[in-house]
């Protein structure tokens, strides 16, 4: 039998990109998104993670086709942009809707499966702003900040049934997420800086990484033996995080913020 992975997100960037790597390698791939169209092996179904009514008919669906699911990818979100004091608050409540609670509502109706099977992996796609807290990304840095608190709460917690969790952070990627961002405008007169760390942010991003390096990664997670609970995708990120951990969080505060200011 093939294995069976199911991702959400996967219409388009790192998601496509993985769903792609997985159905080259053999894989039944079943990508849950709002706008997907089945492809060259991908299987399509619509999903809204926000919505958990939504999630639970999309996983329900899966498992009416397959006996296991080996392999599911949190990897749907979008950020926001714009400070802190200006952000409407459903703005925030918004972002973490999709980028948390999306990931929790497809958690929850994994696991009684994989449960069951005595077996399986969780991968969820953090991240380098998670432990990096971005400057006028405030509530996008939070929500990749607690799925990586989450992954490994959660790890503990299914240990017994041998199933797997783990969290990949990419830095800057080079995808259609910076064009998706919804940027806020507000404020603009008072930060006087977020124009322009906002714009820097973004050319990063647009010569980032490729989309295929970060499914590549993916893949190798889901596939390893006995996968590491936090992987950072790139080794520029790599060292970034690092120096994290081994200089003062004041000074490393100070960096980032000098990087986009």
């Amino acid at each position: 039998m093939k294995p069976t992975v199911l991702l959400t997100g996967g219409s388009s960037g790192i998601g496509l990109s993985t769903a792609q790597v997985f159905v080259s390698r053999g894989w039944l791939v079943y990508e849950l998104s709002r706008h997907g169209v089945s492809h060259d092996g991908i299987e399509h179904v619509d999903c809204d993670v926000s919505d958990e009514k939504s999630v639970k008919q999309a996983v329900g669906t899966v498992l009416k086709q397959v006996e296991r699911l080996d392999v599911v990818i949190c990897n749907a979100g979008f950020g926001i942009s714009g400070p802190i004091e200006f952000t409407p608050i459903e703005e925030a409540h918004r972002q973490f809707d999709v980028n948390f609670f999306g990931a929790l509502h497809i958690v929850q109706a994994v696991l009684p499966t994989l449960r069951q099977q005595q077996g399986g992996r969780i991968i969820f796609t953090s991240s380098v702003a998670a432990i990096l807290s971005i400057p006028y990304q405030a509530f996008y840095s939070a929500t990749k900040a607690a799925i990586n608190a989450f992954a490994l709460a959660l790890q503990n917690e299914v240990r017994e049934w041998h199933i797997h969790v783990s969290v990949l952070m990419p830095g800057d990627v080079a995808t259609g997420f910076t064009q998706a961002r919804r940027k806020g405008n507000q404020g603009s007169e008072v930060y006087r800086h977020m124009d322009a760390a906002v714009s820097a942010m973004e050319k990063d991003e647009q010569s980032g990484l490729g989309a295929h390096l970060m499914a590549r990664q993916l893949y190798r997670i889901a596939t390893r033996p006995n996968p590491a609970p936090q992987n950072v995708g790139g080794f520029q990120y790599q060292v970034f995080c690092l120096l994290d951990r081994l200089l003062p969080k004041r000074l490393v505060n100070w960096i980032v913020g000098k990087i986009y200011s």
